[in-house]
């Protein structure tokens, strides 16, 4: 008799699991249709933006008009939705109230006008902060529970990054990982999955172009090798974490000296203009993928990594819009083609490394950017992948591009468990 009764009682547990996944394939379909749908629109928009500049140079000029643009679109439409990223990041942990869908039209629109007019900025942040807001009106329409939210947000952000960079597994990690340092919500794992695939399906259905990298040789796993990764991730760490003060650093010397917020990205974008003239080159604006295709294939200059950190930052901290990441994998990969000028490995595997490693650092999430290696470059390198992102991502400390980020694991322990948690979350608060 109690046999029968575990019996039924396991069936019925299974049924549960048919219905839960059954349900979130339908919320992630539909949610992935419109979030896919929106980043081909967006990518194409961003290809043309692109372009045009590329074509008509003295639109650069025009970069403080278009910096206070977006200034006066967010001070006097936006100021809800302006924290962007960190406001999702802030939602997830203490929901207040549904993230504005005005969030998405303002982002693609301030990212948009960025890249036209050469500032140098990503299009990660504007994927990630255009599925977010897109997915939490479902939280409305369906009338979810809270719990059921945070799995929604998760889901909005997995196919803004999926369906922009064209790497799912990366993508559905990605926002797992991001949402707290050191632990993830395994509850939302299939969701965050579906949404991730679906949605980079609908965007490639719409025809949108993916930039396509490769490291052609597979190096042999040796124990001196493992060593030199080991460092290079060091290095990629570092970098990571001067990357993530810079942007701080930047935003609170133009808060500290611009009371008026729309005027910060008009005069930063006078300096960004007077920069690009004075250097003779648009090879730091913008995305810089030429500059990231090659540098797996020629020998770049050795302070290339400096220039775009640089220019990147400032653009993002005198309030332009747009994302870090492609930034990062710029600089990443740039550093990496520097090492390879003392370093004994194949410089294209090193520039692979810093393209993922100094994301990893950037955003505390490691696996994903492991998992975007492997999606990117393939398989056969994986192990120096992985070293590189896992060490970076250990030194560049309790900071981060997302400053709304918690620590819900440190990244060390050496004075007792609570004693280090409470260290981390100290230097997480102090980097913001």
């Amino acid at each position: 008799m109690k046999k029968k009764i575990r019996e039924k009682i396991a069936l019925k547990d299974q049924s549960q699991y048919f219905i839960y996944l059954f349900r979130w394939i339908f919320i992630s379909a539909i949610i992935s249709l419109i979030v896919g749908t929106a980043s081909a629109f967006f990518l194409n928009a961003l290809n043309w933006a692109t372009n045009w500049r590329e074509s008509h140079l003295w639109m650069i000029a025009l970069l403080p008009i278009g910096g206070l643009v977006i200034g006066l679109s967010y001070h006097y439409w936006g100021n809800s939705v302006v924290k962007g990223n960190n406001l999702l990041l802030e939602e997830f942990h203490s929901p207040k109230q549904i993230i504005s869908l005005k969030m998405a039209p303002l982002v693609v629109f301030g990212t948009i006008i960025t890249h036209l007019f050469g500032g140098s900025a990503g299009r990660e942040g504007t994927a990630v902060q255009m599925g977010g807001a897109i997915a939490d009106q479902f939280t409305m329409i369906f009338k979810l529970r809270p719990r059921d939210r945070k799995i929604v947000l998760v889901m909005g952000v997995s196919a803004g990054f999926s369906s922009v960079f064209g790497t799912p597994l990366a993508g559905a990690i990605f926002a797992l990982e991001v949402m707290v340092l050191g632990r993830m919500r395994y509850e939302a794992l299939l969701p965050s999955l579906f949404a991730a695939v679906f949605s980079n399906l609908v965007c490639n259905a719409w025809g949108a172009n993916h930039t396509h990298y490769a490291i052609a040789a597979i190096t042999e796993v040796t124990p001196l090798f493992v060593l030199y990764s080991v460092f290079a991730g060091i290095i990629f760490g570092l970098v990571a974490m001067v990357f993530s003060r810079s942007i701080s650093f930047w935003g609170k010397l133009f808060k500290t000296k611009i009371s008026y917020p729309p005027l910060r990205p008009f005069i930063g974008g006078i300096i960004i203009a007077i920069a690009v003239y004075l250097l003779g080159t648009t090879k730091y604006i913008g995305l810089g993928v030429p500059t990231l295709i090659s540098s797996f294939n020629e020998s770049g200059l050795p302070y290339d990594f400096i220039l775009k950190l640089l220019f990147t930052t400032f653009t993002i901290g005198a309030g332009f819009k747009g994302g870090e990441v492609t930034p990062l994998f710029f600089v990443g990969a740039t550093l990496g083609n520097a090492l390879a000028l003392f370093l004994p490995l194949p410089m294209a595997l090193l520039t692979g490394m810093g393209f993922v490693a100094v994301f990893a650092g950037a955003t505390n999430t490691p696996i994903a950017c492991t998992l975007m290696g492997i999606e990117l470059f393939g398989g056969g390198n994986a192990v120096y992948i992985g070293i590189a992102c896992f060490v970076a991502y250990f030194f560049s400390g309790h900071t981060g591009i997302y400053t709304s980020q918690i620590v819900g694991s440190p990244k060390m322990i050496y004075l007792g468990r609570e004693k280090g948690k409470d260290l981390a979350q100290i230097n997480m608060k102090k980097s913001a």
